[in-house]
């Protein structure tokens, strides 16, 4: 499955949002359309953000923009994914925007399944995974980090089981991670988020494999939620594994100077639609956390496995 894809000189994006119940594409027809669908998280994932972001800089510059005044405008859409400001400036700096964009389009899916590759050298044959979030297919241009590991286990043959958390309050691992292990029959359950601690306790999950938004010196930030799993994993002595191409990395900050994005507190007071706290309740909404080096196993990327920077 392509989460993106350029046709007739317009970005084809499938709307996250709408999934798990229907599977419907936005095009995008500027670089401002691009803006939209990554700050309301149509399309969400570093990956899939960054390769999103280079067709909006294409499609500014079909349109005669000038492309630094699109590259500050795109790099505004969220803040913390590093892919995002990597892509802007990578087509900054080519000779032709839209070949620059489509370059990446294919880099990024050799570089998950190199990422595959690699991961499932550390599943063995009858693991139980638990991930966080949703690190597949639908957060890159197809195969996915955390997910694509787990894809690759599941295509060398082996038995392996996958616990998804809920991911709250938007729910990607619930909506976007179980339909992905669902569509490749891999054997998949659902937990809530509070719910990993005591499996953990109780012998029932072997490894933990995530994604990344950014890699820094002294740890990661990946979805909120991802710091608690890895403490839990620590304590318990399971191996805690992140996913991410080299294109994730931040070598020039701290990871604890990373700037969080702080999302509508509409996303926690709501769920399905339906308010589930008193009018007027006041929210703490950080869309990330970060992770320490010290409770990191290994970092999976295209090259190899390698220990936090």
């Amino acid at each position: 499955m392509k989460t993106l894809e350029w046709e007739d000189n317009k970005l084809k994006l499938i709307d996250q949002r709408k999934l798990p119940d229907e599977l419907t594409y936005v095009y995008c027809n500027d670089y401002q359309d691009v803006i939209v669908a990554i700050r309301d998280m149509i399309v969400r994932g570093a990956p899939a953000i960054g390769v999103s972001a280079a067709f909006g800089m294409a499609l500014a510059d079909i349109d005669g923009v000038d492309l630094n005044k699109a590259a500050v405008e795109i790099k505004s859409a969220r803040p913390t994914a590093v892919n995002l400001f990597w892509a802007v400036d990578r087509v900054l700096n080519s000779k032709n925007s839209l070949e620059e964009a489509l370059k990446m389009y294919e880099e990024d899916m050799a570089t998950n399944r190199a990422i595959g590759k690699f991961g499932a050298e550390v599943i063995d044959d009858g693991d139980t995974i638990l991930t966080h979030c949703n690190a597949g297919a639908l957060a890159c241009v197809d195969y996915g980090t955390a997910l694509g590991v787990i894809r690759a286990a599941h295509e060398q043959g082996k038995n392996i089981n996958v616990i998804c958390d809920e991911t709250r309050p938007r729910g990607q691992g619930a909506s976007l991670s179980v339909w992905e292990m669902q569509q490749e029959n891999i054997p998949v359950k659902l937990i809530p988020d509070v719910a990993s601690g005591f499996l953990m306790s109780q012998g029932k999950i072997d490894k933990v494999v995530i994604g990344a938004d950014r890699i820094a010196r002294g740890g990661v930030v990946n979805k909120v939620g991802s710091f608690m799993v890895a403490l839990a994993a620590k304590h318990h002595n399971i191996p805690f594994y992140v996913a991410a191409p080299y294109s994730t990395f931040d070598n020039e900050i701290s990871i604890f100077d990373t700037v969080i994005e702080e999302r509508d507190g509409d996303e926690v007071r709501y769920y399905g639609g339906a308010r589930i706290c008193p009018e007027g309740t006041e929210v703490i909404n950080p869309a990330f956390d970060i992770t320490p080096k010290e409770l990191i196993t290994g970092i999976i990327t295209e090259k190899g496995i390698i220990d936090p920077i």
